[in-house]
């Protein structure tokens, strides 16, 4: 059996990175060697009295009207998912509008927000031209790898 040789000033310091950008795991592959970190999320669930009532009481309204319910926004063929984990922006800088709007007309390749991973700011662009519905996310909010983002019909 062949030792093991970990450094662990190396391992610290990626456990940092995790920690200051809000990453889960990062791993590393370097030849035949391979590192990777990662963190215990704990979950909480926060309840708020309100928002489970008006949910109701769209979805009664919508089945009284005879409307279908609304499919889930991860199933709908339209919508944008998070190619990354990372922290989102929907505007170049604080001071600036956002790249888009719900109701907003958009074209192919044109940005729709940016996403923040390690330090790197990657632009997020539509994959097809089409209306802007829905925009799932907040500002300056983190998400996680195949998240929704958006809805483009």
């Amino acid at each position: 059996m062949a030792k093991l040789n970990i450094d662990a000033e190396y391992v610290a310091k990626l456990a940092e990175l995790l920690q200051r950008t809000g990453l889960t795991e990062i791993e590393i592959t370097e030849g035949d060697a391979r590192i990777r970190v990662a963190k215990k999320i704990k979950q909480t669930i926060e309840y708020a009295a309100a928002a489970p009532a008006t949910a109701h009481v769209a979805h009664a309204a919508a089945v009284i009207a005879g409307d279908e319910p609304a499919k889930p926004v991860a199933d709908h063929p339209g919508t944008v998912k998070s190619p990354m984990v990372g922290t989102v922006y929907l505007a170049p800088d604080p001071s600036s509008p956002s790249f888009v709007s719900v109701g907003e007309q958009v074209r192919e390749g044109q940005t729709l927000l940016i996403i923040e991973a390690m330090k790197v700011m990657n632009s997020i662009r539509a994959p097809h031209s089409g209306k802007v519905t829905e925009i799932l996310v907040q500002n300056a909010t983190p998400v996680e790898f195949g998240e929704p983002l958006l809805v483009i019909e």
